[in-house]
């Protein structure tokens, strides 16, 4: 069949205003000051989404809210320890850790995609998405120019560019540009003990390991606009991060950048992470279609960090640290005030954006596609319990003279229950100063204190009985992910137990709580004050969407039919968890909860129809 001009005509048109054509080869590149995609000049209108915070299932539903509003384009980081979760141990196809599935979804859904590697991303992800493992190495230093660090990016990186370099543009594929490292400038002003000609011999490393690995680019940087002197390199764009100043983002990349574009806002920020004990962060609707217009009017390429946020499902939630905290563990929810909420619905901010978008972009924005369901369910009975010190007794402990941190005990995330017992009285004062990150303490299985890396609680009156234990039940809550801090990440108990300032030794019995599989609970008691084991079964008709009321509750994390949703905590301000309908079945679910606080609990859980986010305790 033939095609008539003007047919063909409009397919081109649409081509080179962003939308990606499905099938064949294209060219990208960055020349005379613009983005060029198949010989002609191209904006990117890009909203970021991490396909790691999203269940698959739900991909192409989140692409297509992405796509109504207006962009043309997903951004999106790869989070090494998502992908290798210990040495040798690879995962690019289970669930959503199948990136060339993302990929494809993308494509068909018209999509281009700005991949961003790291091998450091950030993100609020934990550990910043280093594995945990890399600690166990202490010859290797994170994120420097350290053989060690560097020979396992170099792996890391060509086992994903293995899995997606033909999904490069220029191979058929949607992802038109590659980032090197991530807002590296912002490490080097973090980081001043380092030399700055140390600090650029790194950062080269990483973009020729990418460039050997088949992601020929074409590349980018990330910084703010005040510190592309640390983080730029020579021929790579810079881009700009929260830089809402046009005339500003000019001046700074002409001057890394041959004097000329293209200019883009790497992260333009719609909204605002969110810690817990902190009150969750809120950007006015107004303020942020103003600043997006201001980009569309001076031809501004930008990425809306982020459209979508999702959820920290599991242990994947990061931390952060200022001088009033040792540790701002991340919220489980990633909603970060995007205009596409955590369970994927559009919010106001998001259809003023769209209809903004919509005066301005010359290609089609399609119709917003159906909101998934939400139902709500009988309160859910936990009917079996079992609490810590029976379960206790199920498992065989690591014995050493000290505490062993996490990773001594080649364990990553979780929970260790640390125990001692005493041949003679003692009382006193308990210092743990190495606690990592929050501890339940009991005497003879009593719960004698809350110990909080938070608050900087690292002490508590006890009074151990002759031949009485001492358990001290401690939780990884997430490790740093920015900041010269991040080099600091083990966890656990990192330096000796002291009572009195004598450090306590000997035969330190310690019990490894993972959690990297829902638990089953046998029948046993469990007494208020005790951390403990609870599970029931739940009746579901027609799957949907469900959001778990947790203010009843203390502090733990839940399992749904084998899926970790993540940490709840009664401090707020996030009260709800948010459990996808796409691993709910029709008829009997099961559920685990574990409880570390136990303080006068009704093993009972409502669910609501809207997430709670935003109510401190």
């Amino acid at each position: 069949m033939g095609i008539s001009k003007r047919l063909l005509g409009s397919l081109l048109g649409i081509l080179f205003t962003g939308t990606v054509i499905a099938q064949g080869n294209h060219t990208f590149e960055i020349k005379d000051g613009q983005f060029i995609y198949d010989n002609k000049p191209v904006q990117i209108h890009s909203g970021e989404m991490h396909y790691a915070r999203v269940p698959a299932p739900y991909w192409r539903h989140r692409l297509k809210m992405i796509k109504a509003m207006g962009l043309n384009t997903v951004a999106t980081y790869v989070f090494w320890n998502y992908h290798n979760p210990s040495p040798g141990v690879w995962d690019f196809t289970t669930g959503s850790h199948n990136i060339r599935e993302f990929l494809r979804i993308a494509k068909e859904e018209g999509m281009f995609v700005i991949l961003r590697p790291g091998p450091y991303a950030c993100a609020e992800w934990e550990f910043g998405g280093y594995p945990w493992w890399l600690l166990k190495d202490t010859s290797l230093v994170v994120r420097a120019y350290n053989q060690s660090f560097l020979d396992s990016c170099k792996t890391y990186i060509n086992k994903l560019a293995e899995q997606v370099k033909d999904q490069l543009v220029s191979n058929g594929g949607p992802i038109i540009m590659v980032q090197v490292e991530n807002e590296f400038g912002t490490y080097v002003s973090q980081r001043k003990d380092i030399p700055i000609a140390e600090h650029r011999r790194y950062n080269e490393a990483i973009h020729q390991l990418l460039l050997h690995s088949g992601l020929t680019g074409p590349f980018f940087t990330s910084d703010g606009s005040g510190l592309f002197d640390g983080g730029s390199l020579p021929g790579v764009l810079p881009a700009a991060n929260g830089e809402g100043n046009v005339e500003n983002l000019k001046k700074e990349v002409n001057k890394y950048h041959n004097n000329q574009g293209p200019y883009m806002v790497a992260e333009y920020y719609p909204g605002w992470l969110h810690h817990w004990t902190e009150p969750f962060p809120n950007i006015p609707i107004k303020r942020v279609t103003e600043q997006i217009e201001k980009y569309l009017t001076n031809e501004v390429n930008f990425n809306v960090y982020m459209v979508h946020g999702g959820t920290n499902f599991a242990f994947t939630s990061g931390a952060n640290y200022d001088k009033d905290h040792d540790i701002q563990p991340d919220l489980t929810s990633y909603d970060y005030d995007a205009p596409i909420t955590e369970p994927g619905w559009a919010s106001s901010k998001y259809l003023a954006v769209r209809e903004l978008m919509k005066k301005y972009v010359k290609y089609p924005v399609p119709d917003i596609p159906a909101q998934i369901p939400v139902i709500t369910l009988p309160p859910i009975q936990l009917n079996r319990s079992m609490d810590l010190f029976d379960w206790k007794k199920t498992i065989r402990p690591v014995v050493a003279d000290t505490p062993m941190n996490f990773e001594a005990l080649n364990q990553g995330h979780g929970y260790v229950l640390y125990s001692k017992q005493f041949t003679q009285a003692v009382q006193g004062t308990l210092q743990v100063n190495g606690l990592r990150d929050f501890a339940v303490v009991y005497v003879n299985g009593k719960k004698a204190a809350v110990l909080n890396r938070v608050k900087k609680t690292y002490s508590a009156t006890v009074d151990i009985p002759a031949n009485g234990t001492l358990d001290i039940l401690v939780e990884n809550m997430g490790r740093i992910n920015y900041g010269s801090e991040i080099v600091h990440n083990n966890k656990g108990i990192i330096s000796p137990v002291q009572i009195n300032d004598q450090p306590i030794t000997g035969n330190w019995n310690m019990y490894k709580l993972p959690f990297t599989q829902q638990p089953v609970v046998h029948s046993g008691k469990q007494k208020e004050g005790k951390a403990a084991l609870y599970s029931g079964t739940f009746t579901v008709t027609k799957p949907g969407d469900v959001f778990l009321d947790m203010h009843s509750w203390g502090k733990g994390i839940i399992f749904v039919n084998g899926h970790n949703l993540g940490r709840y905590w009664q401090v707020g301000p996030q009260q709800t968890l948010y459990l996808p309908g796409c691993w709910l079945k029709t008829g009997a679910n099961s559920i685990v909860v574990f409880e570390q606080l136990n303080d006068s609990i009704e093993p009972v859980i409502p669910t609501v129809a809207k997430p709670i986010l935003t109510e401190l305790k």
